[in-house]
């Protein structure tokens, strides 16, 4: 029996773009999400890492405003998800909370995300080990704060996206 021809090699598919800021405050992490909204386009994963506290939700509510979208983005933390349906003809903003979710896609699959991907932004806080097999193309920010007993507003903020559609997607326009 012959062997099916591997697909060529598409160093495009293996890329990454990466791009590193540092945020001051809330507002300019809210500002960092309205213009990563202008980058983004249906059928983008959004994965954000931070320990609590650290602006993923500020973050998704800044994204929130610059897809335009309907709602209040808060924490979906209670009820895993929410959707938010443009106001206008961009896609719609999924915001899901993985934290209390213990296992990987399988126990993800009842929140149809590879159904919604096609034609929203998806964005999942905590999703680290569990939606990364949605699709290759990702985008993966991973918010750095100091801990412990702190006022400290400051942020790191680790932007990298992976696979096709990030190689030339402009992250580094993020950081003018």
């Amino acid at each position: 029996m012959e062997r099916p021809a591997a697909a060529p090699y598409d160093p495009a598919e293996h890329a990454r773009a990466e791009t590193r800021l540092t945020i001051a405050s809330p507002e300019q992490m809210r500002e960092l999400g309205r213009r990563l909204a202008k980058l983004l386009r249906a059928g983008d994963l959004v994965m954000l890492s931070g320990e609590l506290g650290a602006g993923k939700t500020t973050l998704t509510r800044g994204l929130g405003e610059g897809l335009g979208v309907r709602g209040a983005v808060t924490s979906p933390t209670f009820v895993i998800a929410r959707v938010h349906p443009s106001l206008g003809d961009g896609p719609p903003l999924v915001h899901v909370d993985a934290y209390r979710l213990g296992g990987g896609l399988d126990e993800m699959e009842d929140l149809d995300l590879d159904v919604s991907l096609s034609d929203s932004v998806i964005v999942v806080e905590w999703g680290e080990g569990k939606v990364e097999e949605l699709t290759d193309d990702r985008l993966q920010l991973v918010i750095h704060r100091a801990v412990g007993d702190t006022t400290d507003e400051v942020r790191q903020v680790i932007l990298t996206g992976l696979g096709a559609r990030w190689a030339e997607a402009g992250l580094e326009t993020l950081t003018a």
